[in-house]
């Protein structure tokens, strides 16, 4: 779990996602010689902060997002919010602006007309434009991981130990997905271009609900916000009854991902939404079952096979 600690601990919020981009090309370049295939790196103009792995000949893909939620310092302490933070008074924050590192607290003031207003509590003002992220509160016992972001930071660390085995394949890391998306959709757009990879499975983490617990399995979303094609979810469905690893199916009427804005995208790609849940959403101590993130990678990597048979 070192690795999904250190991932967690990061950063990064929407937009700002470049030190994570480092840290896993860093991380990608000491380890990939140890991958059954070392990737083709895709990146530079025309990719903003994103990068894609290209596996041998892919026709299938992997998507995972990069950032994180959290707050913009603005005007007067005042914060504004990346994402859908969990705004609870006392949550301890982290950044860096000009004058050094930063720890300081959120506070959260209830007006009259039954609106928020969101301020930082530190001992100096910090820069405009900083970008504050959760601080790391870091648990890993025989069950459960809780951290701040393991969504999606979760669903990274599933990539990368997908590719640990991927003959064939791509794997993008996207942007902005937290507060906006978009990246998703270019991404998928340049592999049907380049490659004619049509299919795409969604990395990410999902919530504990009435319909999906803890330590059942990996969820299989059958539909969000967002209505993936039935006949690739069917497809995909039957492959992980093949399988005999543990699943759930998740049925939502709200919500969204990099699936979205692959959907919404002019590439005719396929896609859908595989991943563990959590419970403690977009709060410091999102928690996931360990058996959900063992069935996550197992599932991931039969069926990134199966997509290239």
């Amino acid at each position: 779990m070192d690795l999904l600690k250190k991932l967690c601990s990061l950063g990064g919020a929407s937009g700002d996602e470049l030190v994570v981009k480092k840290f896993l090309l860093n991380y990608i370049k000491k380890n990939q010689g140890n991958w059954k295939v070392i990737p083709k790196i895709i990146q530079g103009d025309g990719f903003q902060d994103c990068f894609i792995l290209v596996f041998g000949k892919p026709k299938a893909s992997i998507f995972a997002h990069m950032d994180v939620i959290g707050f913009t310092v603005g005007y007067k302490r005042n914060l504004i919010k990346i994402g859908g933070p969990h705004l609870v008074d006392g949550i301890k924050l982290k950044g860096q602006d000009s004058k050094g590192k930063i720890e300081c607290e959120l506070m959260v003031i209830d007006r009259e007309d039954g609106s928020r207003k969101l301020e930082y509590i530190f001992d100096r003002e910090i820069n405009r434009g900083t970008n504050l992220t959760y601080k790391q509160h870091w648990k890993d016992d025989a069950s459960f991981v809780q951290s701040c972001y393991l969504d999606n930071r979760l669903g990274i660390w599933n990539a990368l130990k997908v590719a640990e085995t991927l003959k064939d394949g791509a794997i993008c890391f996207t942007c902005f997905e937290e507060h906006g998306g978009g990246t998703a959709g270019y991404l998928a757009n340049y592999l049907f271009n380049e490659y004619k990879v049509t299919s795409a499975l969604v990395s990410d983490i999902t919530w504990v609900t009435e319909g999906v617990e803890h330590g059942k399995g990996v969820a299989l979303s059958m539909r969000d916000g967002s209505l993936p094609s039935k006949r690739f979810v069917n497809k995909i469905i039957d492959f992980a009854k093949e399988s005999k690893i543990p699943f759930q199916l998740e049925v939502e009427s709200a919500g969204g991902s990099d699936g979205t804005d692959i959907q919404k995208s002019i590439a005719p790609v396929d896609w859908m939404f595989i991943g563990a849940p959590e419970s403690n959403v977009h709060t410091p101590y999102e928690t996931v079952h360990k058996k959900d993130i063992l069935s996550m990678v197992k599932m991931y990597q039969y069926l990134m096979k199966r997509l290239h048979e």
